[in-house]
Formats: structure tokens, sequence, C-alpha cells
């Protein structure tokens, strides 16, 4: 088993966050989750997805989360909530993209064809980069980008990728690059996909980060190791009165005053494999 630590700052004594839980993917299962520098006051379930949240106090201005990690059982999936389809304004395709998806899949003849085909698509509409504005910020649906390409994080370009398929996941974490020595700053995203009982892995951000040349699916083309600790777009926690809507939650997230959550500096180490 290994422990997985995420250390927080920049907290105001007495700040509420929410924290993922953890879940279970084909290579590792979070089993506990700890809390050093503060309080889980309670613990909350997204019923559509099967995740949980955890409500947490800080004692302090800042609290360290540990994350037990063991090997998945022997034959461990991704969970179905991660395949199923959802209507959120992150996930439903605008009809353009939807009829232009539908086009790249079939003249590449479907099936994987047609997952390679809408792959190298969504590789093709962006450079990668971390803007302040994202390519679907106000939008109600995720759009379609005809023509040129767009800066955009691997939450953007994993976006677009999602909307752009069907039978398809948004799987999020950590990952350690192995030159960093196990620690990062900041959560990383990919996409699964399931067709015809074959489970595929796409990491197209860090095949360009590393310019690898065209994507291909399996996990850490990159040398690293990864943790998932969520899945899915669209989440909503209850404590009492109080509601959390949430893009997704991957990194603990501090309750701002207008009731929106907002980031906080971290630092995730993890030892190495």
């Amino acid at each position: 088993m290994r422990q997985l630590r995420i250390e927080v700052s920049g907290l105001q004594p007495g700040a509420h966050l929410l924290a993922p839980a953890g879940m279970c993917s084909p290579g590792d299962a979070v089993t506990a989750t700890t809390v050093t520098g503060g309080e889980i006051t309670t613990v909350a379930l997204e019923p559509e997805l099967g995740l949980a949240a955890l409500w947490i106090e800080a004692a302090g201005t800042s609290l360290t989360l540990t994350h037990i990690i063991a090997p998945a059982p022997i034959g461990q999936g991704y969970p179905e909530a991660v395949f199923a389809p959802r209507v959120t304004r992150y996930t439903a395709a605008a009809a353009d993209l939807a009829e232009a998806s539908r086009a790249i899949a079939a003249k590449a003849g479907g099936g994987r064809a047609g997952i390679d085909a809408l792959v190298a698509e969504a590789e093709a509409r962006f450079t990668y980069d971390h803007p302040e504005a994202r390519f679907n910020d106000g939008t109600e649906a995720v759009p379609y980008l005809s023509c040129g390409t767009t800066p955009g994080s691997c939450v953007d370009i994993n976006t677009y990728l999602v909307a752009s398929l069907r039978a398809a996941g948004y799987v999020y974490g950590y990952f350690f690059p192995a030159e960093k020595g196990g620690v990062t700053h900041d959560m990383h995203c990919w996409v699964v996909t399931r067709h015809a009982g074959a489970v595929l892995d796409w990491d197209i951000a860090h095949h360009m980060k590393a310019g690898l040349g065209p994507t291909k699916p399996g996990l850490n083309p990159r040398p690293g190791w990864r943790v998932a600790l969520g899945h899915s777009m669209g989440h909503c926690y209850r404590r009492g009165e109080t509601t959390a809507r949430l893009k997704l939650l991957a990194e603990p997230m501090q309750a701002g005053p207008d009731g929106t959550w907002q980031k906080l500096p971290i630092t995730a180490r993890l030892p190495a494999a």
C-alpha cells in the first residue's frame, strides 16, 4: 500500500472544503482517507455517479489529506457509472458538434476506427495551454470547433473529446511525472472509451506535451504514476441546506462567499511505485 498526501495551503481557519473520497480503477483503489489540520464533518454521496465527497472544516491555514492507495483487485475495471451517458452542459455536444462527430466516425468506418478518428480530430483542434477563459465558458453545450486550433488544458481537450464520443468516460486524479520524484501541484484527467468490450485509455494532453506524435491508447505515455480519484462532469453534493454544484471534484475545493467553489494551492506527493 502507498499513501497519497495532498497538502493544502492558503486557508482561513474554519474554512469549509470539499474533497474527493476516491474511487477504484483498474490500477488502484482508494481504501481510506484521513485529514490532519482539519476535521471531516460529513461524507456526502453523488447518487448518479456513485462517488463520495468529504466535507472538511479547516482548523488553521493548512491541512493534509492522506489517501491510502492499494492495488486494485485482479480483474477490476472502471465503475459502470464512468460510461453512463449524462446530459449536462459539460458533456452534451452542441448539434453541429454531434453532427460533425457522427460524420467523422462514419467516414473512418465506425467502431474502433471511428474512435481513433475522433481522438485525432480532438487533438487537431487544440494547442496545449492553460487559458484563463475556457472554450466552452458560458455555453449550455460543448461547442463545435470547426477550424483552426484553440488553446486548452487536459480538461478542455477531454471535455471536447467526451462530447464527441459515445460510451466514453472522463476520469481524473493526479499524475506524478517520474522526473519530479512523485510530486505534483495540479490534477490531471484522461478519457476512457469502451467499444465491443474493449476498454482503452486516452491521454491527448500528455502526447502533446511530450511531443509523442499522434495520440495512441494507453496510460502513462510519459513515464510516471497516476491515481484516479473521480470521474464524470456535473457533480452535486448536499449537506443539510447547503448544495455544492461543481464541474468536477478532483482536488480539494474551498467554499466561496458567493456560493462558488475555488481551487487552492496544493502539493501532492506519492512515493514512487
